[in-house]
């Protein structure tokens, strides 16, 4: 069994050390020795390849834990986290939340599945608060005589415009497409569309 710690700060400002000594002090009182630190200083904003998720998903291995302090460093919204939680309950990853109090193991416990449940609810109410501001918006563009879309024959912008390595990187890795699509918090079907379109399914 490997533990690996996953610590981020926003900004030079913030004391990353804070976060070290509240691990640390978790991992004494539980008899947890940590292999492993993977620290760095970014906005929940950057990418996953940035915010180092990628490299410490693909570092984990079934039966490994993950400790953090905190559900907000490991994604920039609700929807994010509970993708990558539910990835390491797929692969019976531990999951340890300090602050929050959460030791999720691998989804077998009553309290991992209460937890996932609540979690998939709050993901779908922001989905769906997403999905409301954007038509409200585009309704508004339409009043004020704005034309939308794109012009013909042209290629759409993608949220996953600049993951081309990433994606390449999880595929030699062996991951699944679907899992690959939690992780970078998209749908299988943007993915493959995305990858179709970008020549990356070869």
């Amino acid at each position: 069994m490997k533990v690996i710690a996953y610590l981020r700060v926003s900004t030079n400002t913030q004391d990353i050390n804070n976060q070290k000594l509240e691990i640390l002090n978790y991992a004494n009182r539980n008899n947890l020795k940590i292999d492993e630190f993977i620290d760095v200083e970014a906005s929940s904003r950057k990418d996953t390849d940035t915010r180092r998720i990628t490299e410490l998903l693909s570092k984990a291995n079934s039966g490994d834990v993950i400790i953090t302090a905190e559900l907000s460093r490991l994604g920039r919204s609700i929807v994010e986290v509970i993708n990558i939680v539910n990835e390491l309950v797929k692969r019976n990853i531990r999951l340890v939340v300090i602050k929050q109090s959460l030791d999720i193991r691998g989804g077998h416990d009553m309290q991992s599945k209460i937890l996932i449940t609540l979690f998939s609810l709050l993901a779908e109410l922001e989905r769906d608060l997403i999905s409301e501001r954007t038509k409200a918006a585009l309704n508004a563009a339409r009043i004020n005589g704005k034309t939308l879309g794109r012009p013909k024959g042209s290629i759409s912008k993608s949220k996953l415009d600049g993951k081309e390595d990433e994606i390449l990187m999880l595929m030699g890795k062996k991951v699944s497409k679907s899992a690959i699509a939690r992780i970078l918090n998209t749908s299988r079907t943007n993915l493959l569309e995305f990858m179709k379109k970008r020549k990356l399914d070869k």
